[in-house]
């Protein structure tokens, strides 16, 4: 629940269109609901403006799904990250109209309420080792409501591949610059756009 749905739920409540009993109901996860495996902070939206994330890195198939089960009952966006093939499928089988990123190593799936409007994330990637990791960050952005332009394959070492973007490059309202550890991409990006750019250095490359 993010804070337009909250505000509606009292809204409902006011003009009695919805019983207190039941939004009681409703409210009853705030802020925070303990399950057997995690304590999932409810509250994080309307501090944060997006609702917990879960890592799967160390975390057990069981908890993965135990966790994404109580975001999606709270009617949150599910986006979970760092999956292991298994969480990955079992989180695919609870949840079928969620969409699994195997490249991106991660499951997304959309709340019960639209997310504000958000303007376009321009994420551009050095060469195909660092493919994995730029699509982890356009699926994140995808999630949090943002259109996004992917451009591949774009490193310095050929620098009219990313010459060829430039009007992305400036029209976009952020730029993500994902590169191998000589971290030349991000620098250059700079040069070319005054949007704000994002350096992800990746351990691949020289």
């Amino acid at each position: 629940m993010n804070e337009e749905s909250l505000r509606r739920l009292l809204e409902e409540v006011a003009t009695g269109k919805l019983p207190p009993g039941r939004a009681l109901e409703r409210l009853r996860a705030f802020p925070a609901a303990e399950t057997d495996e995690a304590v999932v902070d409810h509250h994080r939206a309307l501090r944060c403006g997006f609702p917990e994330v879960i890592f799967g890195g160390g975390k057990t198939v069981k908890q993965v799904v135990a966790i994404a089960e109580e975001i999606v009952r709270a009617g949150d966006p599910l986006l979970a990250t760092r999956l292991s093939p298994e969480a990955s499928a079992a989180l695919a089988e609870r949840f079928p109209d969620g969409t699994a990123v195997h490249e991106a190593r991660l499951f997304h799936r959309p709340g019960t309420e639209p997310l504000p409007p958000a303007g376009t994330v321009a994420v551009v990637s050095a060469g195909t080792s660092d493919r994995s990791v730029a699509e982890e960050a356009a699926w994140t952005a995808i999630a949090l409501g943002a259109p996004v332009e992917r451009r591949n394959d774009v490193g310095v070492a050929g620098l009219h591949r990313l010459l060829a973007h430039q009007d992305l490059l400036r029209e976009a309202a952020v730029v993500v610059a994902v590169a191998g550890m000589e971290g030349a991409l991000p620098s250059v990006v700079g040069g070319l756009t005054d949007r704000p750019v994002i350096a992800v250095p990746t351990s691949v490359g020289y």
